[in-house]
């Protein structure tokens, strides 16, 4: 069971549960504030955490999947992390991929015919196929793999959106009342899903980064499968900066927006202190680009990377951090 346990890489799902309660958290705070029905339908709590679920499940087999076909590489990459093979059958290990893609795939069925929409089983169909085209083939693929991960991630949010937004057909609220900063950023960020496509970007830039990491990390058995990586393809020191690169992104575009959409009748600066756990979170990312530019072991690569798992982490808690203000 330890074994099974890791094989499935339970901090990716939490992180992934954490993301999609946030989401939802945050649609809540919309609702009370500006007395919108989202969560009205009988059912309806059911429903997402069914869907929850299945998306951990398709998670899970796509941990699976990934680590069945990396058996030759990680024999060389990490040994003594190696579980497919040396704790686990392969048979086994292939049998629960496509149990629990059958169960989640069932599930957006349900889901699907419940709701009227399709949208549930059509991304569970794109997941579950990508996830097992990308262990196969595209992740040997220059930047292509990185790509199919980092988008498949920032789906998760995107599901939520769907959940709420289009089969519950949340109106647009005009002429409304904004008292307080706090009501002010929570009406800016829940109108038109902003506030989902915000943390659908953000979700993708720090998986893409996480995922060249990992392919700094494994550039010596990715060389004996014959893959193209980026680092392979371009180096380590590249590797690096375009990493830096794509982190440095996501405080960026948080300034950019937040003084874009400040108001004036308010003071920016005063309302810093409702995105204090998005400023921890990219605190997490800066220093987790000061170990990686410094990195020349597999135990200093796996710091930076768990460090922006940390302020993947911190960020999705903004919404609770948002309950101490109502």
């Amino acid at each position: 069971m330890k074994y099974f346990i890791q094989l499935i890489r339970p901090i990716n799902l939490l992180i992934i549960a954490f993301t999609m309660y946030s989401t939802r958290l945050f649609l809540y705070l919309y609702e009370i504030k500006f007395h919108v029905n989202l969560f009205q339908k009988e059912g309806e709590e059911i429903d997402f955490l069914l869907m929850v679920f299945s998306t951990i499940l398709i998670g899970a087999a796509g941990n699976m999947i990934n680590d069945y076909f990396d058996i030759k590489a990680d024999r060389v990459n990490k040994p003594e992390q190696l579980i497919i093979t040396k704790h686990i059958k392969k048979r086994v290990a292939i049998l629960y991929h496509w149990l629990f893609n059958a169960i989640a795939f069932s599930i957006a069925i349900y889901l699907s015919l419940r709701n009227n929409s399709f949208w549930y089983v059509f991304i569970h169909l794109i997941s579950i196929n990508s996830l097992w085209f990308y262990s196969l083939y595209f992740k040997r693929k220059i930047f292509v793999g990185n790509l199919i991960v980092a988008l498949l991630t920032a789906l998760v949010p995107i599901l939520c959106g769907i959940h709420f937004y289009v089969h519950h057909q949340l109106p647009s609220i005009q002429n409304v009342n904004l008292d307080s900063i706090f009501d002010f950023w929570i009406y800016q960020l829940g109108e038109k899903g902003h506030f989902i496509w915000i943390l659908a970007i953000f979700a993708f830039l720090a998986n893409l980064a996480r995922e060249i990491i990992k392919d700094i990390e494994d550039r010596k058995g990715d060389i004996l499968l014959n893959a193209r990586t980026l680092p392979i393809s371009y180096g380590t020191k590249t590797s690096k900066w375009i990493t830096g690169f794509i982190l440095s992104l996501g405080p960026l575009t948080f300034v950019l927006l937040y003084f874009f959409k400040a108001p004036s009748y308010f003071n920016s600066l005063d309302s810093i202190k409702f995105f204090i756990p998005v400023i921890f979170s990219f605190f997490f990312n800066f220093l987790a680009l000061s170990v990686l530019y410094k990195a020349n072991t597999r135990s200093k690569l796996k710091r930076a990377d768990r460090l922006i798992k940390l302020g993947m982490l911190t960020g999705v808690l903004l919404p609770y951090y948002w309950l101490l203000f109502l």
